[in-house]
């Protein structure tokens, strides 16, 4: 981690990168599980793939993929079950909230750039308290695009007032980085979040890989 990088502000993915979302993405799934006499699935065989979402909880626990006939009916089921009770065990990462109040005495910014849809994200933040600080929240459908796409970092930064190149983005999926890359800001691969179907770092193309929240602010040198 000797690189260092000049930013007006640092933002960051929601699920896997700032808040462990999966406990409550789980006990969605498990819920649906349960109404087809099939037993809960632990909650760490299901945390590599939260990230994806509807997709990726459906798709492990149900054996379903887009496309299949059934698949849309179960991704609405588990949809509302999961909006029933979004914040009922979702927590920060260790050492986020420490992350935080540090950039905010380093006088930086920090927003949320996240693929979660409106109806889930806001509820979310707000539950964990970060609405109250978060300079910006962009969801999965803010703009026509989601990740690996730019449009949603673009857009955050364009409601920032800065350039692109003046933020950096963390994240803990190889979408994440693909979508900083297309934005031209440096890409922070967090190691201790979910990763996905692709969990090798080294083929993520990352500016830097951080094993710890707290790990993010020796990379910081505000401008």
């Amino acid at each position: 981690m000797s690189a260092r990088f000049g930013v007006r502000a640092v933002l960051f993915d929601l699920d896997g990168t700032l808040a462990d979302t999966a406990p409550d993405l789980g006990g969605a799934l498990n819920r649906l599980r349960e109404r087809r006499g099939l037993p809960a699935l632990p909650i760490s065989q299901l945390r590599p793939v939260a990230s994806a979402g509807a997709r990726g909880m459906l798709g492990a626990g149900l054996g379903m993929s887009p496309g299949d006939d059934d698949y849309e009916a179960a991704r609405v089921e588990f949809l509302s079950e999961y909006e029933a009770a979004l914040d009922r065990d979702t927590r920060l990462f260790d050492g986020v909230a420490e992350c935080l109040a540090s950039l905010a005495q380093r006088g930086l910014r920090w927003g949320i750039v996240t693929n979660k849809a409106t109806r889930f994200t806001v509820p979310v933040v707000a539950g964990l308290g970060l609405d109250r600080t978060a300079a910006v929240v962009i969801s999965g459908d803010t703009t026509p695009h989601a990740k690996p796409h730019p449009a949603p970092l673009l857009e955050a930064c364009a409601r920032l007032g800065i350039a692109p190149q003046e933020a950096l983005y963390v994240g803990d999926d190889l979408r994440d980085m693909e979508a900083a890359r297309a934005a031209g800001m440096p890409a922070i691969a967090a190691a201790y979040g979910y990763l996905g179907a692709t969990p090798d770092l080294d083929a993520w193309g990352a500016d830097a890989v951080i094993a710890t929240p707290i790990d993010l602010l020796s990379l910081l040198t505000p401008l």
